[in-house]
Parts: C-alpha cells; structure tokens; sequence
C-alpha cells in the first residue's frame, strides 16, 4: 500500500488504526492500532517488540527532534523507529499538542494517580464514553520520593499511555500535595496544568478544641495579618456576628465560630495565598486546587466559608478545594461513617462551593469511596474532581496474585512486614491479625486478598517498601500481561466513574 496517500499537512490528528497491518509490515512491531495517526504530514504510531515499545515515524519530511534509526522504503517515504525516552516524549508532545496536557476548567473530572507508570491505557478505556475528563498524570512529591519517579517522567509515562490508545479529547496533569515553591517549580517546568496546594502543616488543630478564651488570647499575635492583608477590625467587620443565606442555609459567625476558623485555618490560607502568588509568577497556564483534607479534624460549612472568602478577598484563583469532610475516608476502601450525616454537610459544603465560586468539591483519597459516588454526583451537580491514588497499584497486585503467585506471595510477606512503619503517613485501620494467613490460601485464591479490608489497606500502604524490593519484577510482570492489566483497571475505574458519568456541571 503506498503510505504517503495518508499524508497530509493537517493539525487536526485523523486516527487510522486499519494501518496496523502495513506498519507492522515495515518495521516488524506489533502495531498499537488505535496509536496509528495522520497529522504534520507523517504518520505516527507506537508498536512493541516483547515488552520494548518503540515510537514510528513515516514520512517524507524531517520531523524535528525525533531521535531513532530511520529507513528509506517505497514511495519515498522515511521510516523512523525510536525509542520511548524523554527526549523524543518532548518532541512529541511539540509536534502533536493533544498529547499535552491541558486544563479541564469545570468539566467533572478524575484524577487516575499511576505510580507504576503503566496504567494509563486502562484508565483511558474506562473514561470513553463517561463524559468524565481525566487526570492522567498524578503524583505527590511523597509519591514520587518512594517510587523513584521525577514529575517528568510521571507526565511522560501518562503521555505514552494517551499516544498508545489514541486519546483525542485532552488530559489533565496533577502536580499534587505540594508544599514548597521549589515542588512547584519542578512541577511547572515539567508541564503540569493542575496544582494541589497542600497547606495542611500549616492548620492548627489545636484550635478544634482550645477554649475560646485561649484562643482570643493568642489571635493578636499568631493571625497572619500583614501576609492576607487585613486588619483585626476589618476581619470583624467581615464576618464577626453576621450570616450569611447560602442557598437557603444559614453560615454563622459567633464569637466562638470565628476565632476557631482563624486560628485552625489563618496560617494555612497565608501560605495557600503564597504558592499561589509564586505559582502565578511562573505561568499562567495552570488551575489551582486547595487541599484542606489531610487535616485531624473535620473542616465545618462555616469554616469552609470561612477558607473560600478569605482566599477570594487575597486574588486567588481555584478550580477545586478539598475539605475535611465528615466521616472516615481511609486509604483503598469504602467510606467508613453515618451516611445522613454526610450528605447533610456535603449539601452544604457543596452550596458554598457555588455560591463564593464556582469552584469543584474535590474527593481525596477517593478510592474505592463507592457508597458515597451517588451523593457527590446529586449534591454537587456535577461540579466534582475525583481523585485516587492507590487503587490502580492494588489493580496490578490483583494481577501478579493471578499470573505469579510466587511474587504475590513475596510482596504479601514484605507487606505484613512492613506495614507497622510503613503506615505511619496514612490514615488507615488495618489490623494484622485480621489479614489471612497466605499458608491458608491457595494460589488460585489470591486475588481475594485485593477484596480484604484489612489486607487491601496492608498492601495499599506499603507500596514504597514493596517497589524498592520487588519494582523490576513487578514492571516486567506488568509488561508481560498489559492486556490482564487494563482489563482490570477498565473494570475498577468504570465501577469509579459511572455515577458521575454523562453529567453536564451544573445539573
């Protein structure tokens, strides 16, 4: 077939999977049919030759900065193949804009963290057709310190992952939990599009519970005054004795109310109003989310007011903000809590988020939050980010306990080892002694520990520990069976995404 009939100096990318058969022909790859696109004059493709996959190039032009070995055929055309590194990922991403990442605005959105680097593929699958826009690169800097990762290479794993299933409809990219400038810079200059400000280190939680008195004593000097600009009197005026109606409820700030949400949240909002500036300073193309949730207590509607207004009155500009709901959201297992008791707050949560932006409610540690997928979607109309974490690592585990019970057994064994000190950042219950005991089990049963509570958070929570000792065995068993692992991970996240699926913010 003579290729440079496809060849055309569009922009737009026009997909042309029925060309697997041609390119495998000319290169000897095993062709990803729906990576196959027209644009700039050339096709582009990716293939694989055992878990090695390689980049294709067809054209009769020089693309710039493709780095790999090129070949003359027919019709006088080049054939490029080059290797999957950082270099050709940049020059990728020039040539073709859909594979960077963008912002999402208000769209219902989900952020799909990949700690591997492998799972982009099936997040993408259980996206199409849910109207859901995804966040496909999503890492903290806690994150990419235990599994190795640079941001850079969290965006160009995801990239790859967009180019090999020839996703067209754009992405996001989640510089998450950051809490220094320097974070902020790494992440800016790999090409995030979406911040998560982590102020938590800064809210006092002492002031939940201090007594009043205590806490009116300390204001004067511990309230970060210059850094938000105001002044004792003004804060007073603002919201001192006053309600506020927001959409029929009622926000109040008694004495006692207010000196507790200036206490608990003036630093933190200081600092958010910092990274904000910093991060303003450095580009404009960027969508700023608020992270209040990794706090010991819960954030109150009046408190969340209190958080909004406030950043509002300082210029800063967000798409999401995650409060400290009510109830448990534990690491990779469903909402633990009083059902009633959550949809009131989150109504409220959910009418203030309206009303002082809008803005998005964000749900951390998201995963596997089932029960409560139903309520977010009502409650807030569609105007809701997602965000999970873990759960595509457990999808792989799920996988290797399948394919390589041995390694499954290794990594289980280092799990319950591990998981005294590897728990201490993370909000989990788990109990040892309720994980089964693996010489119980046999192998064509070890899946079912992915559906244990206490042995999901187990393995959830070490997964640092479990990548330091078994990472290469774990990415090549992953390599050897993609198919195994998309299909999983189109099967967990479809379960994640369907509530909020085909719903237009706002109704």
């Amino acid at each position: 077939m003579d290729l440079s009939i496809y060849l055309k100096p569009n922009d737009e990318p026009q997909p042309l999977p029925a060309l697997a058969e041609d390119l495998a022909r000319l290169t000897g790859l095993e062709i990803y049919p729906r990576s196959i696109i027209a644009a700039r004059n050339a096709l582009f493709a990716l293939g694989k030759k055992g878990v090695e996959k390689n980049l294709i190039l067809v054209s009769n032009q020089a693309q710039p900065g493709i780095e790999g070995t090129s070949q003359s055929v027919e019709h006088g055309l080049t054939v490029t193949v080059a290797p999957t590194h950082a270099a050709n990922a940049a020059a990728l991403r020039a040539l073709l804009p859909h594979l960077r990442p963008r912002r999402l605005g208000l769209q219902t959105s989900a952020g799909m963290g990949d700690r591997l680097g492998l799972a982009t593929p099936g997040h993408i699958r259980a996206t199409r057709g849910t109207g859901v826009a995804p966040i496909l690169a999503q890492q903290s800097m806690r994150e990419n310190a235990r599994t190795g990762r640079t941001p850079q290479q969290v965006i160009d794993d995801a990239m790859w992952g967009v180019f090999q299933e020839g996703w067209l409809e754009g992405y996001g990219a989640d510089a998450d939990h950051l809490k220094t400038t320097e974070h902020i810079d790494q992440c800016v200059a790999a090409g995030y599009t979406f911040f998560t400000i982590d102020p938590g280190d800064h809210v006092d939680n002492s002031a939940h519970t201090d007594p009043v008195p205590v806490l009116a004593s300390r204001i004067d000097a511990e309230f970060p005054w210059e850094d938000l600009e105001i002044t004792h009197e003004e804060l007073h005026e603002l919201y001192l004795d006053k309600t506020f109606t927001v959409e029929g409820f009622q926000i109040s700030f008694p004495p006692e109310v207010l000196v507790r949400a200036a206490m608990k949240y003036g630093r933190a909002i200081a600092h958010t109003v910092r990274m904000y500036r910093h991060l303003s300073s450095l580009t404009d193309n960027f969508e700023l989310e608020v992270s209040v949730d990794e706090t010991e207590t819960v954030t109150s509607p009046a408190e969340h007011f209190f958080i909004a207004s406030m950043l509002k009155r300082s210029g800063v500009k967000w798409v999401s903000l995650a409060p400290r709901y009510v109830g448990e959201f534990e690491k990779g297992v469903d909402y633990i809590g009083n059902m009633e008791a959550f949809e009131n707050s989150l109504a409220q949560h959910a009418a203030i988020a309206r009303h002082v932006g809008p803005y998005k409610l964000s749900i951390h540690s998201g995963s596997d939050k089932f029960s409560i997928y139903p309520a977010f979607a009502r409650l807030t109309k569609g105007v809701v980010h997602l965000k999970t974490a873990g759960t595509s690592y457990l999808e792989a585990l799920r996988v290797i306990a399948r394919v390589k019970p041995e390694l499954f057994r290794e990594i289980l064994a280092l799990a319950i080892d591990r998981y005294p000190t590897d728990r201490a950042t993370y909000h989990v219950s788990a109990r040892l002694e309720n994980v089964p005991d693996p010489s119980t089990v046999p192998d064509e049963y070890l899946d079912r520990y992915l559906g244990q509570f206490d042995a999901r958070q187990v393995l959830h929570v070490t997964y640092g520990s479990a990548l330091d000792a078994y990472g290469d065995a774990i990415i090549q068993t992953l390599r050897e069976h993609e198919e195994a692992y998309y299909d999983v991970l189109e099967i967990h996240f479809r379960k994640h995404l369907q509530p909020f699926a085909q719903r237009q913010p706002g109704t």
